[in-house]
């Protein structure tokens, strides 16, 4: 792969994996638009995935060593505090997505990567967005067992490519009584095991059956693009939705989709 190829991955990956547009289907369209095919496209995929991880783990680097010191320390100011019980509640939250995404895996490589998927899962994620920002007014509620696993299951959307983790995981937030600020916190978390688990799995395989000897270097630097604006854009994320609706990602979505059903 082309290191200018691989830099284009990277910041597609990094930017939209927390902007709630769909990194998946980003890096599918942008790999048609350059032209760009591979057999391993989504074990890549999927590395670039496990560095914008650790940009979550540089995120919340301060609240983690907080915990570790025994302090009690509410996350990115929200209502969540870091403990062993959410600690709990991201584990179990967890469990659907990894089940549906071994369920789904065969589909994953083949069926879910063109545009004509992404296009309607960016139109049905658009829709699912629009509706939890328009749920009527109720007390605000603290993440629970409940509430985290119902996230989970939102989760799980991720997988079609176009609907997008943060979008959906965000979404279902919002549809089970969090505030915005507290459901995108809990979707960066929730983001953590799905994102160091795939990706380290795609990076084994691809280490036996020898392509790190021909996408070693392009990984690397797709990798640390890939952290360094993922990073960026977890910041600019949490202080736009301070302020702001997720329709303003709604219509992106819908512009993006029929855009790509008439040019793709």
């Amino acid at each position: 792969m082309p290191i200018d190829a691989a830099i284009i991955l990277g910041f597609l990956q990094g930017i939209t994996e927390f902007i709630p547009v769909s990194s998946s289907g980003h890096l599918i369209l942008g790999r048609e638009v350059i032209n760009l095919s591979g057999t391993d496209s989504l074990a890549f995929d999927a590395v670039l995935q496990m560095a914008t991880a650790l940009a979550i783990l540089t995120y919340f680097w301060g609240d983690l060593m907080a915990w570790i010191r025994g302090q009690r320390k509410t996350v990115a100011n929200t209502n969540i505090t870091l403990r062993w019980r959410t600690i709990g509640i991201i584990a179990l939250a967890t469990i659907p997505a990894v089940i549906a995404g071994l369920w789904l895996e065969p589909l994953m490589d083949t069926v879910f990567r063109n545009s004509q998927v992404v296009a309607f899962g960016l139109i049905v994620g658009a829709v699912l967005m629009i509706v939890a920002e328009r749920v009527p007014e109720r007390v605000k509620t603290k993440l629970n067992f409940k509430s985290g696993f119902l996230i989970g299951l939102y989760q799980c959307l991720a997988l079609v490519p176009g609907m997008s983790r943060s979008g959906s995981t965000i979404s279902g937030g919002l549809l089970a009584g969090l505030d915005r600020q507290t459901a995108t916190s809990f979707s960066f978390l929730l983001g953590l095991p799905i994102l160091l688990g795939g990706g380290g799995k795609k990076l084994y395989d691809l280490a036996a059956s020898g392509s790190l000897d021909t996408l070693g270097l392009p990984l690397l630097v797709g990798s640390s693009v890939a952290f360094i604006s993922g990073l960026a854009a977890m910041y600019v994320l949490m202080s736009f939705i301070k302020n702001h609706r997720l329709d303003w990602f709604s219509a992106y979505r819908i512009l993006l989709a029929v855009a790509v059903l008439i040019i793709l």
